[in-house]
């Protein structure tokens, strides 16, 4: 699922990133809207991850997707 996918269904997916990363304020979530760089960049700032943890964090959330649909 790329993310242009994930952008467009964003509004579905809100509440299973919300579950996986409770953490994160709805008004994280509202801004994201599917942008997986600043989604990464704000799973950083919460939770202390480096760049990289924080990127597989997203691309391993993709990849659930993917495999759910």
């Amino acid at each position: 699922m790329n993310k242009d996918i994930i952008a467009g269904n964003w509004k579905q997916l809100k509440g299973k990133a919300q579950a996986k990363w409770g953490d994160l304020t709805d008004d994280v979530f509202d801004v994201a809207e599917g942008n997986a760089e600043y989604l990464a960049g704000k799973l950083q700032e919460r939770y202390g991850w480096d760049r990289d943890r924080a990127h597989k964090e997203v691309t391993a959330f993709q990849r659930d997707l993917e495999k759910k649909h």
